[in-house]
């Protein structure tokens, strides 16, 4: 029998994470057509113009940098293809506005770039002309070198699970590589493709870090803009409704590509697909083709980031930044382990009870990662302030008393921010562990006399300690970066990681915003790591596979390769 605790908290959840969708749209609906006019007539064409260029310049690059990355180290073999296909994906451990942080220090006038071109040339500086790393196609840049993994790692485990059957058939009918590609392998890896695109795409909208850095006027610098400089609630909210319905539509987008397209294995034989050996100039561009994401994502910003540390004299030992450290820890241990109780309970809820109900609750509760959160953190503070003040309106009138701010600038509220907006992140790990646990195994605790919640805790817990380890460790590290909703949240005098080193960068004070970003990278390495581990036996899985294939396919692949 369902235990009814169980479902009220998965209610609970859910109607949580509608909050902020309710609030902003209510919040933005209900303020003044002159609102709307005046933000028309001034900021909106190019606040959409910024977000749209950003977004098509971020989605391009990403496309072509992961899958074509994806396919050389999945259908070639050069030398260093083994190692490349793992450190392809460290990128992902860097936010893109420390990268950003870097490579202003590193490309700007007085940086090093154009130091040493002045120091070999002679030119003065006004003698040259260089590209300016402060713009919107530098901030795409910075966004594609962060974000390519996404594209990357969706695309690689689409071209491991092919069937060859069309690749090969392509090849003896007289197309190329490069044609079998283009014809077979990556129309049916699109779907995979695409949703790592809508992914990098939403990441994009949602960046605060870079486009406020780089001086690039976009919905997500609008909302804080209008929130803190001008003090307008009415403004931001309305700009907050508009990103969110930009979220919202790649989010349906998304799900419709990914639902339309089906892909269907070509027969039951264990079959692997056969790589192509590369030599001579094909296998340096090969080389160049992979090394450059990883160099210009990772390790030159990892080093530049090093040296920018170690000039500003800064000890990241020191009291404050022990501050600044535990501050973070705090956070995002708090919200990490309260975000995945939520995901338990409301997959738990799924697992137990599955209908259109519980496929409601686990969308609801699933929403908040589409938002941006600029848009989720303006979607709570609207209500719980408003809340507040009749709390403490309540209070004085009755009793005398100032209750004052109660939730609107806590650190309760901060948290149930990135509860709201990571949800979806734990209940996918969620999935993934209670997805490898066949139904019987309940009906057997079941007939042992274990209820829902010992069931549970004896049974499905411990078998997906891993999945559910994963989970809090993706939501401990997203905390640690998020930027905007901690900027819009914290309370007074309360300073993250991330909110320093924004501080800091944004007084020029770039070799001292070294210092906590480096600490940002270090945790987030913690969960690129154990992917690169997964990548690694996924790969030895499929050459253990290839390796008992009948010698015969392989004569058949040489002849057509």
């Amino acid at each position: 029998m369902f235990h009814f605790p169980l479902k009220t908290l998965a209610w609970i959840g859910a109607g949580l994470c509608l909050i902020p969708i309710v609030a902003v749209g209510y919040s933005a609906l209900g303020g003044t057509f002159e609102t709307w006019i005046g933000l028309w007539d001034t900021v909106m064409p190019r606040y959409i113009w910024n977000t749209v260029q950003l977004a098509l310049f971020v989605a391009v690059g990403t496309a072509a940098t992961g899958t074509g990355a994806a396919w050389l180290v999945t259908m070639c073999r050069f030398p260093g293809s083994r190692i490349l296909e793992i450190v392809l994906a460290l990128p992902l451990a860097f936010p893109a506005y420390v990268l950003a942080y870097a490579y202003t220090d590193l490309l700007d006038h007085p940086g090093a770039v154009q130091t040493a071109l002045r120091a070999v040339t002679g030119w003065g500086p006004r003698d040259y002309w260089f590209p300016e790393i402060r713009s919107l196609p530098g901030a795409a840049l910075m966004l594609i070198f962060v974000l390519y993994p996404y594209v990357y790692l969706l695309a690689r485990a689409a071209f491991l699970r092919q069937s060859p059957t069309a690749y090969f058939a392509a090849r003896t009918m007289g197309h190329g590589p490069w044609s079998a590609f283009f014809r077979v392998s990556l129309p049916v890896a699109r779907p995979a493709i695409a949703g790592g695109t809508i992914l990098a795409m939403m990441e994009t909208i949602a960046d605060y870090g870079t486009v406020a850095h780089f001086g690039v006027q976009t919905f997500a610098t609008g909302i804080y803009q209008a929130w803190f400089s001008m003090g307008d609630r009415a403004a931001a909210s309305q700009l907050a409704f508009c990103l969110m319905v930009t979220a919202l539509f790649l989010v349906l987008l998304e799900v419709k590509q990914r639902g339309g397209a089906k892909q269907y294995n070509a027969g039951n034989r264990v079959e692997a697909m056969m790589a192509h050996h590369l030599g001579g100039w094909r296998a340096t561009l090969a080389i160049l083709a992979c090394l450059i994401p990883v160099l210009c994502g990772f390790a030159i910003p990892l080093v530049v980031l090093f040296e920018m540390a170690i000039k500003s004299g800064q000890n990241p030992f020191e009291g404050r930044y022990l501050d600044f450290v535990q501050n973070s820890l705090i956070l995002a241990s708090v919200a990490a382990v309260l975000t995945v109780i939520g995901a338990t309970i409301v997959g738990y809820r799924m697992r137990l009870a599955p209908g259109r109900a519980a496929a409601i609750i686990k969308t609801l509760s699933g929403i908040g990662y589409a938002l941006p959160g600029s848009v989720v953190a303006v979607g709570l503070l609207v209500p719980f302030a408003q809340l507040d003040n009749t709390v403490d309106a309540f209070m004085r009138e009755h009793f005398g008393i100032s209750t004052g701010l109660l939730i609107t600038g806590s650190i309760a509220l901060l948290v149930m921010t990135y509860i709201v907006r990571f949800m979806a992140a734990a209940l996918s790990a969620f999935d993934t562990g209670i997805s490898q646990i066949k139904p019987n195994v309940d009906a057997v605790a079941r007939t042992l006399g274990s209820g829902t919640f010992g069931m549970l805790r004896r049974v499905h817990m411990p078998l997906m300690r891993a999945s559910l380890l994963t989970a809090v460790l993706i939501v401990f590290v997203d905390t640690m970066k998020e930027l905007p909703a901690t900027l819009i949240l914290r309370p007074f005098n309360f300073n993250t990681l991330a909110v320093q080193a924004h501080r800091l960068a944004s007084d020029e004070r770039l070799a001292q915003a070294a210092v906590p970003s480096l600490v940002i990278v270090a945790f987030g390495l913690l969960p690129v790591i154990l992917l690169c581990r997964s990548i690694a036996q996924t790969q030895q899985m499929h050459v253990s596979t290839r390796a008992e294939l009948p010698l015969a396919s392989d004569t058949i692949v040489e002849k057509t390769a």
